[in-house]
């Protein structure tokens, strides 16, 4: 049985893929110590077109993800197992650092939603979000690589 399990939600998943499939990351999981999941959010979306953006409700400029694909897949893994934390990879949250990193290293599951966009519909915040964490004062495309530092960390 693995120590930890760590499911990553994304719009774009196989940023995961190298990093996953290598190094130190590729042979904790080989050694059981840790699970580590990736799940594409177009996987549940709707429609033909599987969308998963949209503007913000309260208008401004951008697309954020919407919640439903969140939720459903949330929701999804939870029927599954309980999750110590589910975190939102976020530039408004406190900045990670070990003490951080030590602390979700003795959690058993762990989501994390790496962010996209301009954000993610305010009401996936306000239900299912534990804890948001950035990395720092810097700006990306993605969550991703914030989720895969967290991931390599933890």
């Amino acid at each position: 049985m693995p120590i930890i399990r760590i499911d990553l939600i994304s719009a774009v998943p196989d940023i995961f893929t190298s990093a996953l499939e290598t190094s130190i990351l590729k042979r904790a999981q080989e050694k059981s110590l840790v699970e580590i999941f990736t799940h594409n959010l177009h996987d549940y979306a709707k429609g033909k077109y599987k969308h998963i953006d949209e503007t913000p409700f309260g208008g401004g400029a951008g697309m954020i993800l919407q919640c439903e694909p969140i939720f459903d897949c949330i929701e999804q893994l939870k029927s599954e197992r309980d999750y110590d934390e589910i975190i939102y990879t976020s530039p408004d949250g406190p900045v990670f650092n070990q003490e951080m990193a030590n602390e979700l290293s003795l959690k058993q599951n762990i989501i994390i939603l790496a962010g996209h966009y301009k954000g993610i519909d305010q009401r996936v915040r306000d239900t299912l979000i534990t804890r948001e964490i950035s990395i720092g004062d810097v700006v990306l495309s993605g969550g991703e690589l914030p989720a895969l530092l967290m991931t390599d960390a933890i």
